[in-house]
């Protein structure tokens, strides 16, 4: 994955307004503090007039994480460790039950007659995006969505003083999966890769990061240092607010817990996926 910014990008520091930067910069920064979501929203809109060469997609958190460097780290789950990058055997592991939950996940959706199934079987890209999606165990890719409201909604969740939004500059995105070699990245649209009545990609306005081409397994991940897959490289602003006061104006409320994962009942693709997690022993 390449770091952004090899062309200028713009970003949020101090009161002096949006101003040209580094990625190194943003990720070592506090982040930008934001009393409101329209003072938020008013920020990232100008974020996405000034850089206008990339699309601009969001992920909140309810902590800041940081590596040895302490700069700000997006990792996808099969690639976080304890103390930073997990070991050889933990990985192999990872890459073996990622494995068994493709096959169940096929198995079980031509099962269920869900629409797509013809395309689950030849994208792997897309099996990893339901599993991931659905947490049912760890892939390389990281969840991110197009709806600012989304994400700190999300980061607002975790219930600490002080939550962050993080904004990725992505390439422009061209249909249900975009593979730029250029920037090492593919981008999955959830909504064109779950079948219509799966609630909660829709509702969530989900996207999928991974590396391009596809980390299939531990021999390739063995030829990527761990700094180049972290998400933090694409980061263009990180914001910090508190949930207690974010969202005083009613006109912009927090999207609910129960709408954010909407139940198995009314959710399909939510119960194929908490089959594949038991069969997992999860």
């Amino acid at each position: 994955m390449e770091t952004i910014g090899s062309q200028k990008i713009w970003s949020f520091f101090d009161r002096r307004g949006c101003q040209i930067a580094k990625n190194t910069a943003v990720r070592q920064g506090p982040g930008h503090r934001v009393g409101s979501y329209l003072e938020l929203a008013t920020k990232i809109a100008e974020l996405q007039f000034l850089n206008r060469d990339h699309v601009l997609l969001f992920r909140g958190q309810g902590a800041d994480h940081r590596n040895v460097k302490r700069n700000s780290s997006l990792k996808p789950t099969l690639f976080r460790g304890i103390n930073g990058n997990p070991d050889r055997a933990t990985l192999v592991a990872r890459f073996a039950a990622l494995q068994r939950a493709e096959r169940f996940l096929v198995a079980d959706y031509a099962k269920a007659k869900l629409l797509g199934v013809e395309r689950l079987k030849r994208h792997r890209i897309l099996r990893w995006s339901i599993l991931q999606h659905y947490e049912v165990c760890e892939t390389p890719l990281l969840d991110v969505t197009h709806s600012i409201r989304i994400a700190a909604s999300f980061a607002s969740l975790a219930g600490t003083a002080t939550a962050f939004l993080y904004v990725l500059g992505v390439p422009n995105l061209s249909g249900a999966i975009t593979a730029s070699a250029e920037a090492g990245l593919q981008i999955v649209r959830l909504s064109s890769v779950c079948p219509p009545s799966a609630v909660r990609p829709h509702i969530q306005e989900g996207y999928l990061l991974g590396e391009y081409p596809d980390m299939a397994g531990y021999e390739q991940r063995e030829n990527y240092f761990p700094y180049e897959m972290d998400f933090g490289r694409r980061l263009v602003a990180k914001f910090s607010f508190s949930p207690a006061s974010f969202w005083k104006n009613d006109d912009f409320p927090q999207v609910a817990r129960s709408a954010l994962y909407p139940s198995e009942k009314s959710d399909p693709l939510y119960r194929l996926a908490l089959g594949v997690k038991k069969q997992m022993g999860g």
